[in-house]
């Protein structure tokens, strides 16, 4: 999905501010990767990106729209570098991308943080990015679901849209869970929806991993 600068961010001048502003948000993603956003204003993050306070003020309105944006730019150079392969199902999409989230604990926190902050605002750039992101995230898992069904690889009769929802809810509440404590088994109990949605008892554990498959150490 391509990045959506009308609502992230000032693009600035096309040519060159594009490319900046794409320079701010990787620094930015190294950051709060090592860091978390752990409350520092944008005067500090500018610091911490290594840019003025005036230029980071050029790109971004607030703190909260700079936040959005880093996570925003995260999940789309994710996205663009690793490509899902065809055979991914619904369930091995959500495993993977837990998976790499847990690489990097501050960019879980920073999502954690965003979300608490659309829930405690009645708009804002955090309620509108985040709003949209759950609708378009359950439309693409029911989507997945519904292919998987037609593969013979989920329950018939389940449906699609609620089964989508449910993810969703166990991907966040897990990803909480594990950042409070990291001893929970974040990936094996994603993975149990396999079972849980196999059309056939044990079928699910011997389907072959999608090519690129995290392991289930």
């Amino acid at each position: 999905m391509a990045e959506d600068s009308a609502v992230i961010g000032r693009s600035g001048s096309y040519s060159t501010g594009v490319a900046r502003r794409r320079e701010i948000l990787d620094r930015a993603i190294e950051v709060f990767a090592e860091r978390g956003s752990d409350g520092a204003s944008l005067r500090q993050i500018a610091k911490a990106i290594g840019v003025s306070h005036t230029a980071l003020l050029h790109y971004f309105d607030s703190r909260e729209q700079l936040l959005v944006a880093v996570y925003e730019h995260a999940e789309w150079t994710r996205g663009e570098t690793h490509p899902w392969p065809a055979e991914a199902t619904a369930v091995d999409r959500l495993v993977r991308a837990a998976t790499e989230n847990v690489k990097v604990p501050g960019l879980v926190q920073l999502y954690s943080t965003l979300v608490a902050t659309a829930l405690a605002e009645e708009s804002g750039a955090s309620k509108e990015f985040f709003t949209r992101r759950f609708e378009v995230t359950r439309e693409n898992i029911a989507a997945w679901l519904r292919r998987d069904q037609a593969l013979g690889l989920v329950r018939e009769d389940v449906d699609a849209d609620m089964i989508a929802a449910m993810l969703v809810a166990a991907s966040d509440g897990l990803q909480t869970q594990w950042l409070l404590d990291s001893s929970v088994s974040l990936i094996e109990t994603l993975r149990a929806f396999d079972a849980l949605l196999s059309p056939c008892p044990g079928a699910a554990a011997d389907r072959p991993e999608p090519a690129d498959a995290p392991d289930r150490d």
